[in-house]
């Protein structure tokens, strides 16, 4: 084994390979005996390529390029598609195609040349007519799905409702041809679930300033032969209890998942009929364990039942496993095989369960599980090693302890090469990173931009501050009204930590984070002068502005909980802002921005780097036209990557082997 210091060691693992790693297969689903799901495609421009794999276990794409199924809704999207057989001929697709936003008609299996039709029209007014969370009922001739439509051209003005599209394309030049399902109306809907009676529908709602993991409520309704729902009623939930998901089982009992007990678990209730008493709900399996996460993307599914009463359920502390719940005992049987991290989005058909799957060893993989044989098998985007698995990193699970005693979850990813050492007594550089959302959570599973820079010899340790998902409902509030405190101490008491304990170079601790995470890393620089620089990716940098117009509608009041009621505290607002910090900012750092980011837009950063002018800290500025907020194009990653490797290089005091130099600017 060679000797050379950390930084320094070469890696089969480059930025190409790892930004060609990047995303993983997302919404399944199943039609007939196939499974389909949405699969990335960073070198095609980082569409989302629409897949299906055929009885005969053959993969192959249902759409070609360009046709990129994905929706805007809410910012970040939701369920895009909806597929089913047809009772002749092959399947039909509806899709939310990206570049358009429109609903496509589209049979894959028809003959070729007859390109997907448009259902829905287009609107000149903000970004238009958008739509997510599909549901084909193509007995009634109509998808059901959740519109959302600009009214104004502020971000804000929008409205969300339940509406129902006809399958015959009349409403593509016909907008009166679409139907709008209720008229109740909250800032945020959820797609409606049809009883399997096909007389009842629920779904999910909230207002501002609520975000759904504050507070939700289940709505029910009639279903009337024709025109909207009848009987309209909130069924359970409220301003203080999150429902993530809600779900009709086949006795005609509702399923749904609730924190009001400290902890998203699921549970049951007998809706009655309108002016009927509703019997009180019950808890299938009452853990101190997460049956259900943040509702960031409608149609997200921790659960699915089961032909004969069965339950898939996802849950766990700190990271979801697949288990399969029996609802009158309580029993629950995990899923075997070497996957620790499941994806909320479970797909049902007869006694299979499907859903994407990953571990700290292997990406992301569409599992397929037998219920009846208990055997779980990988059924599509197969995870294959593109480099020695020696070169993967070798994390561990660590709990750290914070300001108060509290306790700070984070994954720690050490420098690992099996070709080379460091010097005796050379301690390596860290970087921290911080996860985006904030109402969110760093997953154990692999990541070769990790590799990336692990196998360099450069240690990553990611860490789920306080304000986290995963460790029950006290943990995740932690952060409420403390954005840009708690956080930042959690991260900070972590890499103290390490150099306390011998593991990082105090000298050389970086930070980075995305979005929420880039604000983290922001603030960070500003509070703590603890980090010899920092990797500030699409971040907040102006939480002021970000309240009163510079974002999406989803979350413009989503700092009335993190930091406080704008007209209340706009001190705080300003205390806290990186914009209004940034004399205190004396590190280098690198910011990456896309050009078409509508939730954290470039405007920021621009008066960010105005206030840093002349201050003489060097830094650089990295934007890319095309890319919203989250890059998905190889060359974008890859740009990215090579850098944040060269600002390491040269603040580390190492070589910039391979990669093309940063220009810092002071």
């Amino acid at each position: 084994m060679a000797t050379a210091p950390y930084g320094t060691w070469p890696s089969p693992v480059d930025a190409a390979l790892a930004a060609s790693r990047d995303g993983h297969p997302e919404y399944v689903g199943t039609v007939g005996p196939e499974v389909w799901w949405t699969a990335p495609r960073p070198t095609e421009g980082g569409r989302r390529a629409l897949v299906r794999l055929r009885a005969d276990g053959s993969e192959e794409p249902v759409l070609p390029p360009p046709w990129n199924a994905r929706s805007k809704v809410m910012g970040y999207g939701g369920t895009p598609w909806a597929a089913a057989p047809r009772p002749a001929g092959g399947p039909l697709v509806v899709f939310a195609h990206f570049a358009d936003q429109r609903l496509y008609a589209y049979e894959p299996d028809a003959p070729a040349g007859a390109p997907p039709r448009p259902l829905t029209p287009v609107s000149e007014v903000g970004e238009g007519l958008r739509w997510a969370d599909l549901r084909l009922h193509q007995d009634r001739g109509e998808v059901w799905c959740v519109l959302e439509e600009s009214t104004g051209e502020r971000p804000t003005d929008v409205r969300r409702v339940i509406a129902a599209v006809p399958l015959d394309g009349s409403a593509a030049e016909d907008r009166t041809r679409l139907r709008e399902l209720t008229d109740a109306r909250h800032d945020f809907v959820t797609g409606p679930r049809l009883a399997p009676d096909g007389r009842r529908v629920a779904w999910i709602a909230w207002d501002h300033p609520r975000m759904p993991w504050d507070g939700t409520v289940v709505m029910i309704a009639e279903v009337a032969d024709d025109g909207p729902f009848t009987g309209v009623r909130p069924l359970v939930g409220d301003t203080g209890e999150s429902v993530a998901q809600a779900e009709w089982a086949a006795d005609g009992s509702l399923l749904f998942v609730s924190d009001l007990g400290g902890w998203w678990n699921l549970k049951r209730i007998d809706p009655a009929p309108v002016g009927g008493d509703v019997i009180a709900s019950s808890t299938l399996c009452p853990r101190r364990e997460e049956f259900g996460g943040p509702l960031w993307k409608l149609g997200h599914r921790w659960f699915a039942p089961l032909e004969g009463g069965l339950i898939a359920v996802l849950h766990g502390r700190g990271a979801q496993t697949l288990g399969i719940l029996d609802p009158e005992t309580g029993e629950l049987a995990d899923a075997a095989g070497p996957w620790t991290e499941w994806e909320p989005a479970l797909a049902v058909d007869g006694t299979r369960v499907v859903g994407v799957a990953a571990s700290p060893y292997s990406g992301h993989e569409v599992v397929e599980l037998d219920t009846r044989t208990g055997r779980a098998r990988v059924i599509g985007s197969a995870h294959t090693d593109p480099v020695d698995p020696a070169y993967y990193p070798r994390p561990r699970v660590r709990t750290f302890t914070g300001a108060d005693g509290r306790e700070i979850h984070a994954h720690l990813y050490p420098p690992h090469n099996p070709g080379h050492t460091a010097p005796p007594g050379e301690l390596p550089p860290y970087v921290v990173w911080a996860h985006g959302g904030p109402t969110g959570r760093a997953p154990l599973v692999l990541d070769l931009q990790i590799a990336y820079f692990t196998s360099r010899g450069i240690g990553v340790v990611e860490v789920n501050y306080g304000g986290s998902t995963g460790y029950g409902r006290a943990y995740r509030d932690r952060l409420r009204e403390r954005w840009g405190v708690a956080d930042v101490e959690d991260c900070a008491a972590v890499a103290a930590a390490l150099a306390d304990e011998g593991v990082a170079d105090r000298a050389r601790l970086a930070i980075r984070g995305g979005s929420a995470g880039g604000w983290t890393a922001a603030v960070s620089l500003t509070a703590t002068g603890l980090y010899a620089c920092g990797t500030v990716i699409y971040p907040i940098l102006d939480p002021a502005a970000w309240v009163t117009g510079e974002t999406h509608d989803f979350e413009s009041r989503y700092a009335e909980s993190l930091i406080g009621p704008v007209a209340e505290v706009p001190d705080r607002y300003r205390e806290r802002s990186p914009l209004h910090r940034a004399d205190r900012i004396t590190s280098p750092f690198l910011l990456l921005q896309g050009l078409d980011d509508t939730i954290c837009p470039p405007a920021q950063c621009e008066r960010f780097l105005a206030a840093m002018a002349g201050r003489g800290v060097p830094h650089a500025y990295l934007t890319f036209e095309g890319e919203g907020h989250g890059f998905r194009r190889a060359d974008t990653m890859v740009r990215a990557l090579e850098a944040e490797l060269s600002l390491y290089a040269r603040v580390f005091g190492l070589p910039e082997a391979g990669v093309p130099a940063l220009e810092l600017r002071g």
